[in-house]
Formats: structure tokens, C-alpha cells, sequence
């Protein structure tokens, strides 16, 4: 009996959707797509992939013991069990969504999701580990109601499928659905940086909800996309951890207990700006130099020999040992990384390049184990060190022609 992990199909399916979206954007001349919003988006979306093996199972570990433990209820899979999840499931969503907005805390781990300035399939990725993690807290209703772990587990991936088709600008209106069903048209409100939209369309697959709370806006006016101050900056780091510093930097000038629990539990304008400004003055050195042809493509094809990797990781988790999905794993958190140094231009992308060599030779090593592939990491090991200057001279005159 197979052991193939089905669920790596989601990686070909969607990367297809974002490739279909980007052909007829490009046919109907739509400038829906920014080269380097594209990669940074699919750079965040990888590693929620990639860390999710990781963290999959602790989240059915604690939804089994929450269950077995203190559930008020025994609910029983059927017809109307399945239509209550539903609707019980999209209510917690938004409210986590909107505590997402609207707390400090949460908008820590949510802000990543809504740094992009372009609004297509590609934004939809743009979902964390910390973001996976809070999603967990509010999940965790679930089966304190009653509602079995492998109940939970099918329908959470259900209802993580449909949000991806709302990140969209090739969909207009589409008439009595907008009426009970989130649509393109109220999501691209959600995403907007105007003024009168902020805050609005929470809803992950019911609209409802959004108009029963009072927050709820029809899209009418031209949309700007990302947040109201934009980052400037494809810093896969800078982009995860931004915030989280501003909120430490805030959290530690405020004065006593009750004003340092309300910089963690306050809303995110109420944020003094002059930290995100110091915290770029000392860390973000941006580069504006354009990217030229030859490194944009290099950029794609590290991007897809990641996204290929990706896939087979998931696919074969099963005959692959821990061992092996460790040392996959952070060559693939190191490549996407990697790819928003190379879109800035930064000059330690040679350390991280040298570092996915190595790993790439001590992965070869773990599946096939012999004296060549141990001789070729010590060379590979060794060389760039013995001619250090060299090496990186050759290095950048190749990725920067510098």
C-alpha cells in the first residue's frame, strides 16, 4: 500500500493556478505582476509549507487531547455535524481574522499576509508559521466543543482551499453570491490600503458575518494593495520580523504593567512609527539597483528547483527519515532566503550559497552513503576557504556582474 503524502499536490496545482492567472493577466495586458512581489510571495507561502511538516502533527496532538480531555460535547460525524463545523469553523475564522487586525499580538504573525503590494494568486501564499500557529489557538474551539481531531483535520483542509481563489483581480462581481459567499471583488477590499476600507471583509468564506458585526464594505472605488506605510524591502527576514521588533522596541519603552499590556493587546496604529523607522535606520539597507535579465532568471530557476524540492519533500515524507526532512528543510528555508538576499543584491548571499552546497552534499551522503559523495563535501568544504577572495570574486562578477 502507497504511503505517497497526496497532500504535496497541492504545490504543482496552485503554483499551475498562479501560472494560468499570470498567462491571460499578460494576454489581456493587466500588469497584475511585480517580478520581485511574485518571488517574495512564493518565498513566505513555501516556508509555511515546509515548516507545516514540522508542526502538523502537534496541532492534531493538542486537538486529540483538548477532545479527549474537556469536551463539553460528543459530536459525531453526519450530514448536519458536517454543515455546523462548517458554519462554526467560519465564525471562529473571523474572528481570528479580525483580532488579526485589530490586536498587536496577533497582528505580529497576520501583517506578513498583507505586506505585498500586487493583489493575484501569488498573495494568497503569503501565510506563516506563526500566523499557522495562532490559527491553531483559535482552532482549538473545535474540539473543546466536541468536534473529533480527524473530523477537524479533513474539514480545516477544505476550508483552507477556498480562500486562495478570492486573491484575485482577474474576477469581477459576481451577483447574488456576493450576497452570502466572500468573493474576489470583497477581498480585494480587505487588502486595500485606502483609508475607508481598512478593517473591512474579514470573512473567509461567508460574508455574512461581516455584515451581521458591522464590518463589511462593497468594493466601488480604485484599490491600492499593501499596507499603509509599505516595507520597500523582499528581505525574506525583514519581512517575518518587522513588526515583532517594533512591538518589542514599544513593549519595552512602556512603563509599568498595565501600559506593557496594552502595547502587546492595543491596536497596531496606536504603534509609535519612530520605531519602525529606527529599526530601519540600523538594520534595512536597501538597494535599488535594477535587477538585469541574467539574475532575475536565476532567481526563477532557484525559486523553481526549491518549489520542485517542496514538492518531493512532502510527497515522500514517509520513506524519507527525520533526518533527511531536517537537512531538506533548511535547504529550503536557506534557498528561499537566499532568493530575497539575491533580489536585493546583498553581498552574503555567497555564505548562504556556499552553505546550500555543503547541505547539498551531506543530503546526497544521507541516500547514498559512499566514499566519492564524502570526498566531494570535503572538496566543496574546503576550496571556497583555501581560495576565499577569489571564490567570492568569481561569485559576484557571475550573480551581480560586479
Amino acid at each position: 500500500m502507497t504511503k505517497l503524502n497526496f497532500l504535496a499536490l497541492a504545490v504543482p496545482l496552485f503554483t499551475g493556478f498562479i501560472l494560468i492567472e499570470y498567462y491571460l493577466s499578460i494576454k489581456r495586458n493587466w500588469k497584475l505582476h511585480q517580478f520581485e512581489e511574485s518571488i517574495a510571495n512564493l518565498n513566505v507561502g513555501i516556508a509555511e509549507r515546509i515548516t507545516d511538516l514540522l508542526t502538523t502533527g502537534a496541532f492534531y496532538f493538542v486537538f486529540a487531547w483538548i477532545y479527549n480531555k474537556y469536551a463539553f460535547f460528543s459530536i459525531h460525524p453526519n450530514f448536519l455535524s458536517w454543515v455546523l463545523i462548517f458554519f462554526v469553523t467560519d465564525f471562529i475564522w473571523y474572528w481570528y481574522h479580525r483580532c488579526g487586525h485589530r490586536v498587536n499580538l496577533f497582528w505580529s504573525v497576520h501583517v506578513v499576509h498583507h505586506q505585498s503590494t500586487d493583489f493575484n494568486y501569488t498573495v494568497s501564499t503569503r501565510i506563516t508559521i506563526f500566523q499557522a500557529i495562532a490559527r491553531g489557538l483559535f482552532w482549538s474551539i473545535l474540539p473543546l466543543l466536541g468536534f473529533p481531531p480527524d473530523m477537524i483535520a479533513i474539514f480545516l483542509i477544505l476550508h483552507g482551499v477556498y480562500p486562495f481563489f478570492t486573491h484575485t483581480q482577474m474576477i469581477g462581481k459576481l451577483g447574488w453570491f456576493e450576497y452570502i459567499f466572500v468573493t474576489p471583488s470583497h477581498h480585494r477590499v480587505h487588502h486595500s490600503s485606502n483609508t475607508e476600507y481598512l478593517d473591512k471583509n474579514y470573512g473567509d468564506i461567508l460574508i455574512i458575518w461581516d455584515k451581521l458585526f458591522g464590518t463589511f464594505a462593497e468594493e466601488k472605488s480604485e484599490l491600492k494593495y499593501g499596507l499603509t506605510k509599505p516595507l520597500n524591502s523582499y528581505s525574506f527576514l525583514w519581512q517575518h520580523f518587522h513588526f515583532k521588533l517594533e512591538l518589542l522596541l514599544a513593549f519595552r519603552e512602556a512603563k509599568g504593567l498595565k501600559n506593557k499590556i496594552k502595547i502587546l493587546f492595543g491596536k497596531p496604529e496606536n504603534i509609535n512609527p519612530i520605531y519602525r523607522r529606527h529599526l530601519e535606520l540600523k538594520l534595512l539597507k536597501r538597494n535599488n539597483q535594477p535587477i538585469q535579465n541574467e539574475l532575475q532568471r536565476l532567481i526563477l530557476l532557484n525559486s523553481a528547483i526549491t518549489l520542485i524540492v517542496l514538492f518531493f519533500t512532502l510527497l515522500l515524507t514517509e520513506y524519507i527519515t527525520r533526518q533527511q526532512q531536517f537537512f531538506l528543510c533548511i535547504f529550503i528555508l536557506i534557498s528561499i532566503i537566499n532568493s530575497g538576499a539575491m533580489i536585493e543584491q546583498k553581498r552574503w548571499v555567497f555564505y548562504l550559497d556556499y552553505a546550500r552546497l555543503l547541505l547539498l552534499g551531506i543530503i546526497t551522503y544521507t541516500f547514498l552513503p559512499n566514499q566519492y559523495i564524502l570526498l566531494f563535501i570535503t572538496i566543496i568544504g574546503i576550496v571556497p576557504l583555501i581560495f576565499y577572495k577569489s571564490s567570492q570574486k568569481l561569485y559576484y562578477s557571475y550573480l551581480y556582474n560586479s
